[in-house]
């Protein structure tokens, strides 16, 4: 734990930089470009601290919007009511990119809370001595760390407000007050939401802001100090920092990506980085008006132009750039003094890490297509691929053995069922895009709900029937484990692929290294927290374990999303405490919802939170911590723990009332019709909701709506209590102190229960149907909180965490008012009749959400 005086420099610095900032900055919110801004600047105040005292008295929302209007604005009707909520929700809105931005500029003064984990400190000790300095080099050149951007539906922000976010940050670091009037000016009139669902391309897009604004440069300045401290090998086959992109290749559930969608993504991505690198040419042009040049110049710039502007046929350049960008490197040695080398040593350096691709785009469908399309295909071809009758009928060890991998050259009929035409045409597709944009720009192949090593080796005879040479398979396939007993067989089905002759030997032409990916969220509202974590933990212990016995290199590939409930929390510290029974030299990971623009946002702190996740996996390997590698007792502890959520979350999962209390009281039937994503909300178009069908995201994001975090710390109060009852609580405080896994989980947990605020549903209590209910989820909590604190020591939860513990409040507070409207709403629209005012109730919920989730920065 840092020390008190660093905490309450910390807590000091927050206060004087974001809290007095933000109380400052909001009163130019009164200058906004709104209808009755002023009116409604001035009674938001008001409206905040009713809410605040009324829920406090646990009234219910329709009784706290009711009792302020009759109280601050008795002679308007319910329809201006309702004009008047609309306009709190823009007023509020902003306040949250304000705060925000403040925080964010704030971030070189407050951030850092944890320095061990910056690349300062990695620095520090490569000082210690020259055996340290080739130790940490040694490790950095088997390390890799790659960040996987996906489209799921919780980043909210278009682009022109992320723009308007970005320029804010840096007037606020002056405090540039004329610009930051004339940004809030700007953020005003500027939408926050689309008025109809992006496409893939749509999603594509925003995100690829990050990538041409952040990433960009972030992972070349991290590369470039790396290779300015230590001796790296500068053309390993894994780079050591690598970029994913799912929008446009994960079709899993999703029937708005088709190939025609992945296509133009690939095409799209491969623009902007062209266009990223034109931009650094005009500098470098700029620079370099020497003698010896001009013709490296005029080839460098017609080949970076012609593929950043042009609709040429494309293919793939880098080699030629790169060649070209090293003899003009060689010539300023040579003949120049080295005068802009570092000019251009920092263009190779971008292309060598972006190519013609920018970021891998990762192709992702759901083993049960697949499996249908297999079928379809030997139906058609039998006799060519060798597959025989009454295959799909065979035992996996015998579909194992008649598996043939024939070449066959299969085109789809146009009558084909579209999922069936999609995967064979995109298995195709990505060949083409090796072709144009590099090997790297489309190499992955991730089969989600992946059950048996069939799953994979059917897919392989796929891509050879569909215009792949057995030699010329340049695709790595990675199964994703997601629900719990899945995880639990996963060691077993990799252990049937590395033993397979075919699948060996392809690993062996991917350089032995497999991927395995391993799915928080689903496992979550499987199984919930505390098995979820602990299923995954075991699972990465069983299959480090048996690549081990194989002498394969593995990546874990960890779908983490925002919220602890589905993976999410201090990250860092998370791959820090996994121990030495699990493998940790490959990172990659999962960005996404708020998480992009809260963790990665500015170019600052995305290098913060990238250094962090490298020294996570090369300190913990250089110097493990005994106490991270579980004692069997240890384990056994946990299990025990995770068997008993695991009965409870079952059992409320099974509970009868449990789909129709999210339904009735949280936004979920309304989370289609938010316009921030292409991707259905449940997986069938069936009118009753079933639970199994409710995508991870939406089962989540519905809790948090609630305020009832109930995915994030459901059955870990009930299972620490009986750990207490039956005699074994101060082994649980010894582990708590001792290992970092079960810290890090604890803590997350904590940092879930802090955004509940059960007293927004405190009125349901009384209700006939659903009070008990109710209470039961509350009691839960209570337990939760109680044994937390004493497990921690603590009297508050998140004490070890002072500044976060304060930004989770005041964003909390801020949002207050948009949680009571939507409640408010929700409870109207059980009532109404009238569809005109249904419609209206809709969207004030509808509108709602957004900033309740932007406010949360890792609620969905």
């Amino acid at each position: 734990m840092p020390s008190t005086l660093k905490l309450s420099q910390r807590e000091t610095a927050f206060n004087n930089e974001v809290v007095t900032r933000f109380e400052l900055y909001n009163s130019l919110f009164q200058t906004l470009p709104f209808y009755q801004v002023k009116d409604t600047g001035i009674l938001l105040p008001f409206f905040s601290s009713h809410c605040e005292k009324e829920a406090n008295k646990q009234l219910s929302p329709s009784e706290i919007i009711e009792s302020f209007f009759k109280k601050y604005v008795p002679d308007i009707d319910h329809r201006e009511q309702i004009n008047r909520m609309f306009r709190f929700i823009q007023y509020i809105e902003r306040q949250v990119v304000l705060f925000d931005a403040i925080e964010d500029s704030s971030f070189s003064k407050i951030g850092r809370e944890d320095e061990t984990g910056t690349m300062q400190s990695l620095l520090q000790q490569a000082s210690v001595s020259e055996q340290q300095r080739t130790n940490i080099a040694k490790k950095l050149d088997d390390f890799t760390l790659r960040l996987v951007l996906t489209a799921h539906p919780t980043q909210f922000y278009p682009g022109s407000v992320l723009g308007i976010m970005t320029d804010l940050i840096e007037a606020l670091k002056t405090n540039d007050i004329n610009t930051i009037d004339v940004l809030l000016q700007q953020l005003g009139k500027t939408p926050f939401f689309n008025k109809k669902s992006p496409t893939p391309f749509d999603e594509a897009v925003s995100l690829a802001w990050f990538l041409e604004n952040i990433f960009y440069h972030a992972v070349s300045g991290i590369q470039t100090k790396l290779e300015d401290e230590f001796e790296l090998d500068t053309h390993r086959v894994n780079q050591l920092l690598e970029m994913g992109f799912w929008p446009g290749g994960d079709r899993d559930g999703n029937p708005n990506v088709t190939a025609d969608s992945t296509k133009s993504v690939a095409a799209f991505l491969r623009q902007r980085v062209f266009r990223a690198y034109y931009r650094d040419f005009r500098v470098l042009k700029r620079r370099i008006t020497f003698r010896g040049v001009e013709k490296f110049m005029v080839t460098l710039e017609k080949l970076v132009y012609d593929n950043a502007y042009s609709k040429q046929d494309p293919k793939n350049v880098a080699p030629e750039i790169l060649d070209t960008l090293y003899a003009i490197r060689q010539t300023l040695i040579a003949d120049h003094d080295s005068l802009f080398v570092k000019v251009v040593d920092d263009l190779i350096k971008k292309v060598r890490l972006f190519g013609c691709y920018f970021a891998t785009l990762d192709i992702r469908q759901d083993s049960r297509v697949l499996r249908k399309v297999f079928n379809y295909v030997t139906e058609h071809r039998k006799a060519e691929t060798g597959i025989i009758d009454g295959y799909e009928k065979l035992d996996e060890a015998e579909k194992l053995e008649q598996l043939t991998f024939n070449k066959v050259d299969f085109h789809c009929p146009a009558d084909a069922d579209f999922l069936i035409a999609d995967t064979l045409n995109t298995i195709r597709l990505m060949k083409q895009i090796q072709h144009t944009n590099g090997e790297k720009a489309c190499q992955r192949f991730i089969i989600s709900n992946c059950q048996q090593a069939s799953d994979i080796l059917q897919l392989i005879d796929l891509f050879l029937w569909s215009g792949w040479d057995k030699d010329g398979l340049t695709v790595d396939f990675m199964p994703l484990f997601e629900t719990v007993n899945d995880l639990t067989h996963a060691a077993g089905v990799m252990e049937s692929l590395y033993t397979h002759p075919f699948y060996k030997e392809h690993l062996k032409k991917r350089g032995n290294l497999q991927t395995i990916m391993l799915g928080f969220s689903d496992s979550t509202k499987d199984g919930g927290y505390l098995m979820a974590n602990w299923s995954i933990y075991k699972a990465k212990v069983e299959l480090t374990s048996m690549a081990r016995k194989y002498g394969i290199d593995l990546a874990f590939f960890d779908g983490r999303g925002g919220p602890p409930a589905r993976g999410g929390g201090k990250t860092h510290r998370f791959y820090a405490s996994m121990g030495t029974e699990i493998e940790n030299q490959h990172i990659q990971l999962t960005i996404q919802g708020q998480t992009v623009s809260s963790q990665y946002g500015s170019v600052e702190t995305a290098r913060f939170n990238m250094e962090q996740l490298i020294n996570a996996g090369i300190i913990s390997a250089l110097h493990p911590n005994r106490n991270d590698l579980l004692d069997t007792r240890h384990k056994e502890l946990i299990a025990k723990m995770a068997d008993e959520s695991y009965k409870m979350f079952l059992d409320l999962r099974q509970h009868p009332l449990f789909v129709e209390y999210l339904e009735k009281f949280s936004p979920l039937k309304l989370l289609s019709h938010i316009n921030i994503s292409s991707r259905p909300t449940k997986r069938n178009t069936d009118a009753q909701l079933k639970l199994e069908d409710l995508r991870a995201i939406s089962f989540v994001t519905s809790w948090s709506q609630l305020k009832q975090s109930i995915p994030g710390f459901y059955g870990v109060g009930t299972a620490l209590n009986k750990m207490k009852d039956s005699g074994h609580w101060e082994e649980i405080k010894d582990l708590y102190s001792r290992s970092g896994f079960f810290k890090t989980m604890v803590d997350n947990c904590t940092m879930s229960m802090s955004k509940s605020d059960f007293r927004v549903t405190a009125y349901l209590e009384k209700d006939k149907k659903f009070g008990a209910f109710w209470k039961m989820l509350k009691d839960e909590f209570e337990l939760t909180k109680a044994m937390l604190l004493e497990l921690t020591g603590s009297t508050v939860l998140m004490q070890e965490y002072p500044v976060e513990r304060k930004s989770i409040a005041i964003r909390e507070k801020i949002v207050l008012p948009l949680v009571i409207m939507q409640h408010y709403a929700l409870q109207c629209l059980n009532d109404c009749q009238d569809e005109e005012l249904t419609k209206i109730y809709n969207k004030l919920v509808i509108r709602t959400v957004y900033g309740i989730v932007n406010a949360g920065r890792n609620l969905a």
